[in-house]
């Protein structure tokens, strides 16, 4: 899995190893053939004008996803673009509590369900990406997965 990781932020170091290794766990635990994935860690005002150019919302979010190829593709398959925005992670964990680095390790493997067809837009689909989310978290968890420094 060739997985491109691009740092266009300061804000919070992020380890490429520990992207990568969470990336093809991902890939691993739901059974899935991709051969390549970009993810962007972007600061805020990248995060906020991809918002307001592709969704029309200049506010700031913790994550967008743009998917290419279905995970039932055939061929050489692109999961998509995953844009990844630590400083939301960090201020959430500020006004919530919590670890940012499980913050930010949420928001890609929220990007990489959104990837792999997972949507939030209606209530069951909602409850069907945190359910998927939370199966893979108590996974990552158990294996001490965690996106670190």
């Amino acid at each position: 899995m060739d997985v491109h990781v691009i740092q266009d932020q300061t804000f919070l170091p992020i380890s490429v190893e520990s992207v990568v290794t969470l990336v093809n766990d991902f890939i691993a635990f739901w059974k899935l053939k991709y051969d390549e994935v970009s993810i962007s860690f972007v600061d805020t005002p990248t995060i906020s004008k991809l918002h307001a150019d592709f969704f029309d919302d200049p506010t700031t979010t913790d994550c967008i996803s743009f998917p290419m190829d279905p995970p039932d593709g055939t061929g050489y398959l692109v999961m998509g673009d995953l844009f990844v925005c630590p400083e939301t992670a960090h201020s959430y964990v500020a006004s919530h509590g919590g670890n940012v680095y499980k913050e930010v390790t949420l928001y890609v493997t929220h990007g990489l369900l959104h990837l792999i067809g997972y949507d939030d837009i209606e209530e069951e689909d909602i409850k069907e990406i945190r359910d998927a989310e939370s199966r893979y978290l108590a996974h990552v968890a158990e294996n001490d997965l965690w996106l670190n420094a």
